[in-house]
């Protein structure tokens, strides 16, 4: 099994550049996760990740960006990541992670099993990925302090599907019980949401269980 604690590198667009000092001791794995990122000026694009480690991500992008800008990135799968620019390269940049200790290790465990899915078989996949609740209760929170009921139709550790007649905005964010989300797409049953925060996979399997 693969886990990203080594300190060898995987070669990816922008890899030839030198890394910032004390980015180069943790393995970077390649994982093609489409998402969105947010400038320090508040405008989003779309981007795909290239490889990532508890350190540092390697992304494409549309735009250019200036190094030491600060980004804030969403992927599908693990959620949430910011931090600045390092050093740009043709068609994308590669960002030092801002992150607490706690934070690091849960990304390290998402990482791991990404990379590792496939080995396990589409049915351990599946169990790990999402977590079946059977239409449990919880609220659905706005800013402003309004809240609605919702059902939770199905949760991963990435976002979960809300069967609910709200239509907040997407990108907009909302509280799910406790969990900070941004609202990423519509269904016919509701929306679904990513959560903003990475959660701790067994609190996530007691909170919806």
């Amino acid at each position: 099994m693969s886990v990203p604690s080594a300190t060898t590198h995987r070669k990816t667009p922008g890899s030839d550049a030198q890394p910032a000092a004390g980015q180069d001791r943790y393995k970077r794995f390649e994982l093609a996760l489409l998402g969105r990122f947010m400038r320090a000026n508040k405008q989003e694009y779309p981007c795909k990740l290239n490889d990532i480690s508890v350190a540092e991500a390697s992304v494409n992008a549309p735009v250019a960006v200036e190094a030491g800008e600060r980004i804030i990135a969403y992927f599908d799968e693990i959620g949430g990541i910011e931090g600045s620019v390092l050093r740009v390269f043709d068609g994308g940049f590669a960002m030092g992670l801002k992150a607490t200790q706690h934070k690091r290790d849960k990304l390290a465990a998402q990482i791991t099993w990404l990379i590792n899915k496939d080995a396990m078989g589409s049915d351990a996949g599946r169990r790990h990925e999402r977590l079946g609740v059977a239409n449990k209760s919880s609220t659905l929170k706005f800013p402003g302090g309004i809240a609605v009921d919702c059902r939770v139709l199905d949760v991963s550790l990435s976002g979960a599907s809300i069967g609910t007649d709200a239509r907040p905005s997407i990108g907009s964010e909302v509280t799910l019980g406790k969990l900070r989300c941004r609202v990423m797409r519509y269904h016919e049953r509701g929306i679904g949401v990513q959560f903003l925060d990475i959660p701790d996979p067994e609190a996530l399997r007691r909170y919806f269980g």
